[in-house]
């Protein structure tokens, strides 16, 4: 399984992109090939962990954002999240194994990975996180913002997407968002679909994964 893992991260390195997109685990981007090393490793460090755990629940959501994936190279996490954990939470910190890819002091917060993981620990979920499009979508010229991924960069994820739901033996696939969840139409998985939480849907995110906890899980 180790080996297959592995594979599948280099299968993203290597997978070429379309414009105004970037592959954080990439070889070609010399300016951040330490950074993008170190996004490699926490993402294989994060994927051989739940290979531990043992997930019967993935969360798929729409793409990295630039202040989230984007930067750990670990679906809905933040810098702050990756390094520091969370109270409760027995999966990141650098005790674990993850580095900071940015080499910057500060350490970015994100909403989004926040709310997340909040709500599974407070539902007792434990979930493999994942995006519809593995890479971050941005505005053309500006590398510091997000935008909705297109159709044709949908049909990009979905072999990585659908890998990720047999290597782990996904029972259950919960959709972040509208873009998550035509995917997983598309691809005929079923699924449940929450409110993505941010601009306003914490709380229908909360209610939605309390929800599949209390008839689901």
């Amino acid at each position: 399984m180790t080996n297959r893992l592995e594979n599948f991260v280099e299968k993203l390195a290597i997978t070429e992109v379309t414009p105004n997109v970037y592959n954080q685990y990439n070889y070609k981007d010399r300016a951040e090939s330490k950074e993008n090393a170190i996004r490699r490793n926490n993402l294989l460090v994060y994927l051989k962990m739940m290979q531990k755990l043992k997930p019967q629940v993935m969360l798929v959501g729409e793409a990295p954002g630039y202040r989230g994936c984007r930067l750990t190279g670990v679906p809905f996490t933040s810098e702050h999240l990756l390094m520091n954990n969370m109270k409760g939470l027995c999966l990141f910190g650098k005790e674990a194994g993850f580095m900071q890819a940015s080499g910057k002091e500060k350490l970015l917060k994100e909403a989004t990975a926040t709310i997340i993981w909040e709500t599974l620990l407070k539902y007792d979920v434990l979930a493999l996180a994942w995006n519809a499009f593995p890479f971050h979508p941005h505005k053309d010229g500006k590398a510091e913002t997000n935008r909705t991924p297109t159709k044709a960069e949908l049909i990009i994820g979905e072999k990585a997407l659908m890998e990720m739901i047999d290597m782990f033996h996904i029972n259950q696939v919960v959709a972040v968002g509208n873009k998550a969840e035509q995917s997983l139409r598309k691809l005929n998985i079923s699924a449940c679909k929450v409110r993505h939480p941010a601009q306003g849907g914490k709380e229908q995110f909360v209610e939605g994964i309390r929800q599949i906890k209390e008839i689901l899980l």
